[in-house]
């Protein structure tokens, strides 16, 4: 699979309670059980206006599905072609 940056433009996510993020969470989940196993939610980032998802999966279709599926809107979907982090600075 290949791991994806998806952006999403949601008003007011950084205001969002923990009850409203373990909705959101739920909607998620319930979309990627009914995909299937060509997509992984790997974790999100919550900054100002904006959601960043790292996903897993076969293909970005995979990831409008469930988009569509759980309600969630996509504004930009990038595949990650590379990870650096400190340690790569060792090589």
């Amino acid at each position: 699979m290949k791991r994806y940056m998806i952006e999403r433009d949601i008003p007011g996510i950084g205001e969002f309670s923990v009850t409203e993020l373990c909705g959101a969470a739920r909607a998620s989940n319930q979309a990627l059980a009914t995909i299937g196993p060509n997509i992984q939610w790997v974790h999100s980032y919550v900054a100002g206006e904006k959601t960043f998802c790292v996903y897993l999966a076969k293909s970005d279709d995979e990831i409008r599905k469930h988009a569509d599926i759980s309600g969630i809107p996509v504004s930009k979907i990038t595949e990650v072609s590379q990870i650096i982090d400190p340690l790569t600075a060792n090589n």
